[in-house]
């Protein structure tokens, strides 16, 4: 089990708003020094117009609670990446479902889930091994779409020979009565090694070799 997290760009934004901030801050006690001098200075037979310096505080009020409000929410932003972190630590160790062209052949062969954009009339499944050659071509595939269909392989090549365990990788086609194609997803069903953490998203590292977004699992097993 392993876990990796990156958090660089978090901290790089929150030390940004904290330097602006800062600087922000350091503004504003410099303006409200330049106003008290020129109240203080001022000719009482011509009063300078209050008005403006009213108006230049307030913005400058505006300005300094909008980048409060970026600092918290940056820290909201943060607080709801553990949680999604939290969420991918629950899968690991667990079988998955989700969206990819890998798979994994064990001895008991393999199931390729996949979902279709409408229904289809003819559905046909292209396997290839690691070196990119087709090894099998599975047709007369289920054609209902919009609903998850599995297509299952026995793990034997066009020949009828058992192939070595691994992984291997898919692709799916799918064409209506006209002979249009139709848009096609192939999903992968593999055990959850490691997850790691980077730039507010979970990723999932799967025992075929693939990762995937834990926000993009469609089943847990």
């Amino acid at each position: 089990m392993l876990i990796e997290s990156t958090s660089a760009a978090g901290a790089t934004g929150g030390a940004a708003s904290q330097n602006s901030l800062t600087k922000l801050s350091s503004d504003y006690k410099a303006f409200l020094k330049l106003l008290t001098a020129q109240i203080s200075n001022q000719d009482p037979l011509e009063p300078m117009d209050s008005t403006t310096f009213v108006t230049q505080l307030a913005q400058l009020s505006q300005v300094e609670q909008s980048v409060a409000t970026n600092t918290n929410l940056e820290t909201l932003s943060a607080q709801i990446s553990n949680i999604g972190s939290l969420a991918g630590l629950a899968l690991i160790g667990r079988t998955v479902v989700a969206p990819s062209e890998a798979i994994a052949l064990g001895t008991d062969g393999a199931t390729v889930p996949y979902r279709l954009g409408a229904d289809a009339d003819a559905v046909t499944l292209t396997i290839r091994d690691a070196a990119g050659d087709i090894v099998r071509v599975l047709k007369e595939l289920p054609g209902t779409g919009g609903e998850m269909q599995r297509a299952v392989w026995d793990g034997r090549d066009m020949d009828g020979t058992p192939l070595p365990e691994g992984t291997y990788t898919v692709a799916l086609e799918a064409l209506d009565p006209e002979g249009k194609a139709i848009n096609t997803q192939t999903y992968t069903r593999s055990l959850v090694q490691q997850m790691s953490f980077e730039g507010g998203l979970a990723s999932l590292h799967l025992a075929n070799g693939d990762t995937v977004l834990a926000g993009m699992v469609e089943m847990i097993e």
